[in-house]
């Protein structure tokens, strides 16, 4: 029987980064992984295939030109489903490429097979292989098995009208019409990305907001856009059953009686640890009714100390940036290292159509704390680059302290969103101040330039010229 120092059980982001940083400690890491390749959840279902379909869409769409050449504009005429998963296969056999190779490269054992504790030292996997079982032991684990999507009974989910989020990735032919139910991260980003294919969306919400952890602001701006094309909102409306009409389309049962009809439906309202069949309860472990796991936030320990949990089956923020960070902090204190604790802000990035991304509070945070404060904004289409791409929306919102002139809070919606967020994450984790983007010089012309727009029509609110040091001309109210 082989004995490791690590033994993780799935290879996404957090498992990956665990490996690996075992690896480069000197430590016997073995992966297991019940795909046939490697690369978890993140690389063969989420992040990388919805990102990559994402940029399809907008590249063949020709949807970044509109604003120069009109709503008419394409780059290919008839797009079929085919020609969007074309660059998502390309992309995912470059990312397990890679993964492999890094594995190789570290020295990284990886088995391909459904893992089982048996004890809470020894595990039990049955290869993908021949189905042939094997047992390892370890002296400590990471369980980084990710995700499934939530698939309620009274769904009828048959893989050809109605989807779950991983099952629409296999679409065969894009429909007239599609509803989504659930208004997460995911739901949001599938629907803007299918409606920016001209197919008629509807997005369904129990709730009366959604995406709430974003300012509402930005929300509010994000709706708009939404519904200037035809995407149809219901929010506050609970389905209560999926039925089929004459034709064999999707209807929602929604329990105001208003019901939706489409030529497709895609459910994703919710995601569950996909830690059945792990055997948890033979290594003293249990989960919630999501199926995830509870973890010391500062260790990631689990209840039992030698077995650590990290990316999105420990729940929230469930992002492949904070997983990966979070398996890699795992590994270091499994083997006794007391790393820094990590910056307090990190980005949220929503790859929707238009994209947005925020970092630090909202001013519902704010307001909540009764911080005195001041906003600025900045719209894309004021600014040179924003000009010469042809930018008809997008805005940044920076917020700021008025006592102590701190950067609070930064939201961005529109192109470049979330590259454009990593400016403000390290101005707020270095708790710099407005003064830092008043005096800075931005490469011109960038939509970098909002930062310094945004900053100085928060000056101009909050501050008066007198309080502007001597050599600082008088701002212009235009600017």
């Amino acid at each position: 029987m082989s004995r490791f120092d690590l033994i993780i059980i799935g290879s996404g982001p957090s498992g990956r980064r665990a490996a690996v940083q075992a690896a480069k400690l000197g430590k016997r890491a073995l992966v297991v992984e019940k795909r046939q390749r490697v690369g978890g959840v993140s690389v063969h279902t989420g992040t990388i295939p919805s990102k990559a379909l994402r940029e399809t869409v907008l590249n063949l769409t020709g949807w970044r030109e509109r604003g120069f050449y009109g709503a008419a504009y394409r780059v290919k005429k008839d797009i079929s489903a085919a020609d969007l998963w074309q660059r998502g296969a390309k992309v995912l056999e470059h990312e397990v490429d890679v993964l492999d190779h890094q594995f190789a490269r570290n020295r990284v054992a990886t088995v391909q097979g459904e893992a089982r504790f048996v004890s809470p030292h020894r595990i039990e996997v049955r290869r993908t292989s021949d189905g042939e079982a094997e047992h390892f032991e370890g002296d400590r684990f990471l369980i980084a098995c990710g995700t499934r999507p939530h698939r309620p009974t009274h769904v009828p989910f048959n893989g050809r009208t109605v989807f779950d989020s991983d099952e629409i990735l296999k679409l065969e032919e894009l429909p007239r019409s599609m509803t989504v139910v659930g208004a997460g991260v995911i739901g949001v980003e599938y629907a803007t990305i299918f409606s920016a294919l001209e197919i008629a969306v509807t997005l369904v919400e129990p709730r009366a907001t959604f995406l709430d952890f974003i300012d509402r602001e930005l929300i509010e701006e994000f709706m708009h856009e939404l519904r200037d094309r035809n995407v149809s909102l219901r929010l506050g409306a609970e389905v209560t059953a999926v039925e089929f009409d004459s034709a064999g389309r999707p209807i929602c049962r929604i329990a105001s009686g208003r019901d939706v009809t489409s030529d497709v439906l895609l459910y994703a309202a919710g995601r569950m640890g996909a830690t059945e069949g792990l055997g948890l309860e033979a290594a003293g472990l249990a989960t919630d009714h999501r199926g995830r796991l509870s973890v010391d936030p500062k260790t990631l320990q689990t209840a039992v100390p030698h077995i650590y949990a990290a990316g999105d089956v420990i729940g929230f923020p469930s992002l492949a940036s904070t997983s990966m960070e979070q398996g890699r902090l795992a590994a270091l204190h499994a083997f006794g290292l007391q790393p820094q604790s990590p910056p307090e802000h990190f980005p949220y990035g929503i790859y929707a159509v238009p994209e947005m991304s925020t970092v630090g509070m909202s001013e519902e945070e704010v307001r909540q704390r009764k911080i005195p404060y001041e906003c600025g904004v900045a719209r894309f289409r004021e600014t040179s680059r924003g000009h010469i791409m042809g930018l008809q929306s997008g805005m940044m919102k920076m917020i700021f302290s008025k006592k102590s002139r701190r950067l609070l809070g930064v939201h961005i919606i529109g192109e470049g969103a979330t590259e454009l967020i990593h400016i403000g994450q390290a101005v707020l984790n270095l708790k710099g101040t407005i003064d830092y983007f008043i005096d800075s010089t931005f490469n011109y012309p960038t939509l970098a330039e909002a930062y310094k727009i945004s900053a100085l029509d928060a000056w101009n609110r909050a501050f008066a010229p007198s309080a502007m040091p001597p050599e600082q001309p008088a701002i212009d109210d235009a600017a």
